[in-house]
């Protein structure tokens, strides 16, 4: 505790008296200053006992005491010691009714006391609360620096919370709560998680005080890791503002926590590495060695179904140019190419799925294999797991951004994704080709998610309007529409009436209003167009899609 002015009052060496104030002598001493001026306010900075002798001062006048006392209190001086047998033998009346009337502590100092032995007092009892606190701050260290390495973040957290007799909770990469001591603390810290949130979008590293609702605590947040993006967060809950040495805790505390971090990215890279391994083994068609070197890492996730889920960053750009084309086909506005603000990773798409998905699974307790590849991300989830749900509802955060009109376009990557069905190991490479499938149809269609079962339970003809697809079409229908511009005949409504018949002459010409001789003609002309045989079934199918594609304008 720094010195008191009731400290000061019963040190038995100042024989210090209290004149006025007495309720208020619990008011911490920051320096004891030396001032005969009239208006010594300019040279204060709050928080100091005043000692004088009143040479300049007429202390026998109230108006000139009062405006003295006035503006002592509002300057913040914590006391005024005045020195008996100088210049006055007592402390005359008017001072003391004035210190009585503003609340200001008085002291009366002997003759006998000089007022550096009161400044060598106060001196001496900062320096030995300030050497407690560097005392305490250092066993502090000391607990948490163990509780780390015996227990883990948990145990440090137990540990921090003791020593600022308040709570603690850890927050992962995403802003969700990791753990908490005491336990029942575990509410406050979801409380202000939309606090921590905003934290994680400032420059590492960062602070940030949280006033709570009405009589409830004061929380400081910090985050944690030393790359530009933080890796995890600390709140610090307390009844009142942290001490000296509640503050060398809560430092250690960051950078003990944050040494965890940053050995966890390392274990993490050699887990990407190891999983990028058990990958290509899957995808060699080798389980068994997957499930060899996947050992207990992944293993429990090789035993059941796992969806496939392949994710690529593109350009915003080229984003809304696939999003437009689509539009345009299907009669719809372009959509506006989205600020993902509520998902977004400092312009990291990938990177900020892989969070997300490693904070579900850790907060499930579930395995999850994530392998960055340049511009991809390869996941594999359990089925129907808690990683496979936040990459789902991940996408759907993007995909309702993409639909704000109001959003400002920019220019940062956009993430689109294919999942595949639920699979085991033993087809963990018909995974990869399904999930790499639904990707391409994502991009076409200006899609963020396209899961493969969703192609398989709808139709082919949407996938029709790829550009690709309609230059094909054109080129191959083009000579017939040429032909049936001259007015010589009508082959285009000829050959899809046939087809849609299955080549039944009789039932295609019914529908034609034309003789089964005259679409016969027809037919042989096309034929001759196209330097192609309808009899082969292949030329038919294609045929058959070029039309549903030019249908599709």
């Amino acid at each position: 505790m720094p010195p008191t002015l009731a400290s000061l009052v019963h040190h038995s060496a100042l024989k210090l008296t209290v004149r006025a104030g007495e309720e208020r002598l619990d008011v911490p001493v920051r320096w004891a200053h030396v001032s005969e001026l009239a208006d010594p306010v300019p040279y204060m900075e709050g928080g100091e006992l005043l000692l004088i002798t009143a040479l300049k001062l007429d202390a026998e006048d109230p108006e000139a005491m009062s405006r003295y006392v006035k503006r002592l209190v509002g300057a913040g001086v914590v006391g005024l010691g005045f020195a008996v047998g100088v210049n006055y033998d007592e402390i005359p009346e008017a001072l003391v009714a004035a210190a009585e009337q503003e609340g200001l502590p008085l002291l009366e100092v002997p003759r006998r006391t000089p007022f550096l032995a009161i400044s060598k007092a106060v001196s001496a009892a900062i320096a030995a609360d300030q050497y407690r606190a560097v005392t305490a701050g250092f066993a502090a260290q000391r607990e948490l620096t163990k509780q780390a390495l015996v227990a883990g973040p948990e145990g440090l957290l137990a540990a921090l919370a003791g020593q600022v007799n308040g709570w603690a909770a850890l927050y992962d990469a995403s802003g969700a709560v990791v753990a908490t001591a005491p336990d029942w603390a575990g509410r406050r810290a979801a409380r202000i998680t939309p606090d921590v949130e905003r934290l994680r979008e400032r420059p590492a590293p960062a602070s940030s005080v949280v006033g709570g609702p009405e009589n409830e605590d004061r929380v400081e947040l910090h985050t944690l890791g030393t790359g530009r993006r933080p890796r995890a967060a600390l709140a610090v809950g307390t009844a009142s503002a942290l001490g000296t040495a509640e503050r060398y805790a809560v430092h250690s505390a960051i950078a003990l926590l944050t040494l965890t971090t940053e050995r966890s990215r390392s274990l993490h890279a050699a887990e990407q590495r190891v999983g990028a391994a058990v990958l290509r083994m899957l995808l060699a068609g080798e389980p068994d060695h997957a499930r060899a070197v996947a050992g207990d890492l992944y293993g429990g996730l090789l035993d059941a179904p796992f969806r496939m889920i392949v994710a690529e960053s593109v350009s915003a750009s080229a984003a809304r140019a696939h999003a437009d084309a689509h539009a345009q086909v299907h009669g719809a506005k372009p959509s506006p190419s989205p600020a993902v603000a509520a998902a977004d990773a400092g312009g990291d798409p990938l990177g900020g799925l892989a969070e997300i998905v490693e904070s579900a699974a850790a907060r499930a307790g579930e395995a999850v294999l994530v392998v960055p590849e340049g511009e991809r991300l390869v996941v594999l989830a359990a089925d129907g797991g808690a990683a496979a749900a936040a990459c789902a509802d991940y996408a759907s955060a993007l995909e309702a951004a993409r639909s704000v009109p109001e959003q400002a376009a920019t220019e940062e990557d956009e993430l689109v994704v294919g999942l595949s069905a639920p699979v085991g190991p033993i087809a963990a490479a018909a995974a990869y080709k399904q999930a790499e499938q639904a990707l391409s149809v994502a991009r076409r269609r200006g899609r963020v998610l396209v899961e493969h079962e969703q192609l398989a339970a709808g139709s082919v003809v949407p996938l029709l309007a790829d550009d690709a697809v309609k230059a094909f079409a054109d080129g191959l229908l083009r000579p017939l529409y040429e032909h049936d511009a001259t007015g010589r005949g009508d082959l285009v409504a000829s050959l899809r009436a046939w087809l849609s018949r299955h080549g039944q002459w009789d039932a295609a010409a019914a529908d034609l209003g034309v003789h089964r001789h005259t679409l016969r003609y027809r037919m042989r002309r096309v034929e001759e167009i196209l330097a192609r045989s309808l009899d082969d079934p292949d030329v038919r199918m294609e045929l058959w899609l070029a039309l549903k594609a030019t249908s599709a304008d």
